[in-house]
């Protein structure tokens, strides 16, 4: 029980802070000292980074700043997230609070109510309403950035620094991360390119988690349950079956002693007395369906196994379905019919078989399912939202289940520690470690998490237990400037203003955290000397030239006093000038003012803020300035193209820099040369589909050396082959100006694409491809999105109405369906 100076903070928190109050009231759960922290902190108008473990509730934060956007009339909320799938889910749950009419959805591909008060998006989808600086932004007061830690991907991570640089001073931040082990210093750097900004830190996971190691048919805890929590000792017998020569195990007394009957839901068999001792066996890895026998057994169920490859996904769901295993009640398997056939009802029945549907509704009905890329994103979201209902019990899942979808479950099983990373197979990360345990332990269901590492040869109990007790990972900037980001800001701001937003970037301030100090001061000071200017103004004449004269004035009187021992040739050439300098300051338009005196004292703020900022970009100029340096050479690289002219801070864009600030993407400047230069022109809808696949398709390991083979001739030729030349001198210049180039063009798909746009059917276009229908959807939709670009950007007519043909002919069947 609290005591009373305890009561009667809460008391005094709760009337300084009702609207968190009102919020807390109507969760189902009581909020975590971290989520009225920060809910108060945004209470209070400052924005807020909070970083907690995975399943901790971080979202209900970004939820109560909807709430108070949704107080006041005319705010809005926008609620961005890296990946379209979250988007989806983020969307249906505020639906469900705040009805249809409030909330939209914009996703790319997706446009569903976009000036809504409340607007989720992907991350790349607010960064371009930024640069175009649409008219959706207004009144907007909140912007929650879900996994912002994303900002370290290497591909799309300088996104989330774009926003934060850009969005208005007046829009609060509410930042969402993972527990990253360098939180202060993120929290410092939006501390000072946003303002005031509350860090709110949380290590703690509201439901407890058990770990476990599967040795055998032996679940045995990963930590001594003896020692202190603070100790975190291993549990010696694990200790001592690696001993074991780190693959041979005797069921040892103290060793089934460490059993818990619990889990296993039987007692630990113990050696028989007398007799000979065992000897030391193999240890045997358990199949995977007794794997979940087991879990079943032990109460241990909903469950995802982590496998990291697709391929591992699908054959353990195969392996499964082989073993008779049925996890479903009669009643369950009627109400997993009933949601498949409603949420796949706008699939095509010929389309059916080739997605192997049947199969796959039929492993739904045993309570087991895949969860990978490579599946059909509508199919991914039957299983999630089965597996959210509790009729799924067991999802085989490669990691990118644990980037932010909401599934979470009583018990995760990793059955590998190393995982192939498109080069070599290596150890996880505690980062990563971290992010898959995580979704273990229902909050609200259950007491506690329990995470279980299957038991491999040359399994170190030491390694698994210091990936479960570290900090996780530190969260670096992967910024870095592009040529679409470049004349962005030359056309916002000039050069010599967006070198300076480019170093208040969170990679310069990791390289040196001063820099971004002083950026800011300048503008900050910038914004003064405007107003400086304002004050000053003269219906007379222009009073920054005369009061630059009076200060020329007074620095040559002042120094003729102090100088008055210097040579007589000097002090003539300066009485001279100060002569010279009298009589044009009494010339002077401004000189006959009556207000001069107060112009004047404006003036002179106005100079002495600019000498020190003048002094301020003096030492921005002499500091690493890296992020700025890179800007300088795609600069040089618009320059030689002529994507911009003139010279130091008069930079302009020309038409070209102008159709270039509407693409976005890794190729910017190729898409952008290859409009300008008309090599597009002459291709059909199909085969401009082919063509924008070639450009956005990263094609495998396995497809680097596979040639050109089975493209589309003709036209489509012809421009390929054209574009790759102009890849190559695109290339060739920017290696001269130090910077690294693109990979060439990728054709993988372009006879699949080419293909689908005319209308080919799903299984011929999926063999043609090579791939799973779930990977196709997402580079379709990717072309989509390039498409949609040559559409809007294309100055030609005929090739902008191409692009809507090829558009249209790309997004049907699988591709255009979507379960929202």
């Amino acid at each position: 029980m609290s005591s009373p100076a305890e009561r009667y903070a809460e008391a005094r928190a709760a009337a300084q802070h009702p609207q968190t109050r009102a919020f807390a009231e109507r969760q189902r759960f009581d909020l975590d000292p971290f989520q009225i922290e920060a809910c108060q902190s945004l209470e209070d108008g400052h924005g807020v980074l909070v970083a907690a473990p995975t399943g901790a509730g971080k979202t209900i934060v970004g939820e109560f700043a909807i709430h108070l956007a949704m107080q006041t009339p005319g705010e809005k909320a926008f609620y961005t997230t890296p990946m379209k799938a979250l988007s989806n889910q983020k969307f249906r749950e505020l639906v469900e609070v705040y009805g249809p009419d409030d909330v939209g959805l914009l996703t790319g591909d997706t446009n569903i109510n976009g000036n809504a008060r409340i607007v989720v998006m992907t991350t790349e989808v607010l960064r371009n309403m930024l640069y175009a600086q649409s008219d959706a932004l207004r009144g907007l007061r909140y912007v929650v950035m879900d996994e912002v830690h994303y900002l370290a991907d290497r591909f799309r991570g300088p996104v989330w620094e774009e926003v934060i640089l850009h969005l208005p001073s007046d829009v609060r931040l509410v930042a969402l991360s993972a527990t990253v082990s360098n939180a202060e210093e993120f929290g410092d750097w939006l501390d000072t390119v946003r303002g005031d900004t509350d860090v709110i830190v949380s290590e703690i996971r509201p439901v407890p988690l058990e770990q476990h190691v599967l040795v055998r048919d032996d679940l045995l805890p990963l930590f001594d349950d003896r020692a202190g929590i603070a100790t975190a000792q291993v549990n010696q017998e694990l200790m001592r079956i690696r001993s074991f020569t780190g693959s041979r195990y005797d069921n040892n007394r103290r060793a089934q002693q460490y059993v818990s009957d619990r889990h296993r839901g039987r007692q630990g068999q113990r050696p028989q007395r007398g007799g000979k001792r065992p000897q030391p066996r193999r240890i045997e890895r358990m199949d995977r369906p007794d794997v979940v026998r087991l879990l079943e057994r032990s109460n241990l169920l909903p469950a995802i196994f982590f496998i990291f490859s697709r391929v591992g996904c699908d054959a353990a769901v195969a392996q499964v379905r082989r073993a008779g295993i049925r996890l479903t009640t009669h009643e369950e398997r009627a109400e997993i019919r009933e949601i498949v056939a409603e949420r796949t009802r706008s699939l095509r029945e010929e389309d059916l078989a080739v997605l192997g549907f049947w199969e796959w509704r039929d492993d739904l009905e045993r309570g087991i399912a895949a969860h990978h890329a490579g599946l059909l994103p509508a199919f991914k979201e039957v299983v999630e939202e089965l597996f959210q209902r509790k009729l799924v019990k067991v999802v085989f899942a490669t990691e990118t289940l644990a980037l932010g979808i909401n599934m979470p479950a009583r018990t995760v099983v990793l059955e590998k520690m190393e995982k192939f990373n498109g080069e070599a197979r290596v150890a996880i990360t505690s980062g990563e470690y971290t992010q898959l345990t995580g979704r273990a332990g229902r909050r609200g269901i259950d007491v506690e998490g329990h995470a279980v590492v299957q038991w491999s040869e040359g399994m170190d109990p030491q390694a698994v237990a210091a990936l479960a007790s570290r900090r996780t990972y530190p969260l670096n900037s992967s910024f870095r400037p592009t040529y679409n980001m470049a004349v962005n800001l030359i056309d916002r701001f000039g050069r010599d203003r967006a070198r300076e937003i480019l170093e208040s970037s969170f990679a310069q301030f990791q390289a040196d955290r001063a820099v971004v100090g002083i950026a800011r001061k300048v503008r900050e000071a910038e914004e003064s000397l405007e107003g400086y200017l304002k004050a000053m103004t003269c219906e007379h004449g222009d009073f920054l030239e005369y009061s630059g004269i009076r200060r020329e004035l007074a620095d040559l009187e002042k120094k003729n006093r102090v100088d008055g021992n210097g040579s007589r040739a000097a002090r003539e050439k300066r009485q001279r000038q100060i002569k010279a300098l009298r009589t044009r300051m009494q010339r002077h338009p401004c000189h006959a003012c009556p207000d001069r005196e107060a112009h004047a004292r404006w003036a002179e703020r106005y100079w002495k803020l600019k000498r020190e900022t003048d002094r301020m970009r003096k030492q921005i100029a002499t500091r690493t300035g890296t992020v700025a340096r890179i800007f300088d050479r795609v600069i040089e690289v618009l320059e030689v193209l002529g994507y911009v002219t003139g010279h130091g801070d008069d930079l302009e864009l020309t038409d070209a820099g102008r159709t270039m600030r509407r693409i976005y993407g890794e190729r910017d400047l190729l898409v952008a040369e290859a409009l300008r230069q008309d090599l597009w022109r002459s291709l059909d809808a199909p085969s401009l589909a082919a063509m924008a696949s070639c450009l956005v398709y990263e094609p495998r390991r396995d497809e680097q050396n596979m040639g050109e083979r089975g493209l589309p001739r003709g036209a489509f030729r012809i421009a390929y082959d054209k574009t790759t030349r102009l890849w190559a001198e695109l290339d060739d210049i920017e290696q001269e100006h130090h910077l690294p180039g693109s990979e060439p063009l990728a054709p993988g798909l372009a006879a699949a694409m080419h293909s689908w746009a005319r209308g080919g059917s799903l299984d011929r276009v999926l063999i043609d491809a090579d791939m799973a229908a779930g990977d196709f959807v997402r580079w379709a939709k990717q072309t989509i999105d390039l498409l949609d670009q040559l559409s809007i950007t294309a100055e030609d007519d005929e090739l902008a109405r191409t692009a809507r043909r090829a558009l249209d002919g790309v997004r049907r069947g699988i591709v255009a369906y979507s379960g929202l």
